[in-house]
């Protein structure tokens, strides 16, 4: 069952689709954070990194890449915490929630439509990364509300 997961510095979000692969939208290792200000040039990609020379043994250097791509939970936590983002809460839990940004009053598509999305994105793209305009979390919750 394809779910919503967010990783640690910025908050990046993914779509685990099994197999230890989680299915995320990133600006790529050392890249800009593209928010069109000067913040570009002094804010850097949370983008998991390996050494040039020690690539990850699953992803190689896809981690490093910018865009939508398939990397292995690990290189997508990049050694955070993994949270699960909730779908279809009551009301009273969401407000009640102390830490924003960790569910919704939508409810999920399917399984299926939601493997469908993320699959599509994952060969098409989804344009080029914006931090506050086309970003991770807007890729995940694309995918699992249409």
């Amino acid at each position: 069952m394809p779910i919503m997961v967010n990783s640690p510095s910025f908050s990046p979000s993914g779509i685990y689709v099994g197999e230890g692969k989680v299915i995320h939208f990133t600006r790529g290792a050392g890249g800009e954070i593209g928010t069109g200000t000067i913040l570009d040039h002094l804010i850097f990609s949370s983008s998991p990194s390996h050494p040039s020379g020690n690539p990850c043994p699953e992803c190689g250097d896809k981690p490093r890449l910018a865009g939508v791509i398939c990397s292995c939970i690990d290189c997508f936590l990049a050694g955070g915490d993994l949270y699960l983002f909730e779908y279809g809460v009551l009301p009273a839990f969401f407000l009640a929630k102390v830490q924003g940004g960790t569910c919704t009053l939508a409810s999920s598509d399917s399984p299926e439509n939601v493997f469908q999305q993320a699959g599509f994105l994952l060969e098409n793209g989804i344009g080029g990364y914006h931090l506050f305009k086309n970003n991770s979390e807007d890729l995940a919750i694309y995918c699992k509300t249409g």
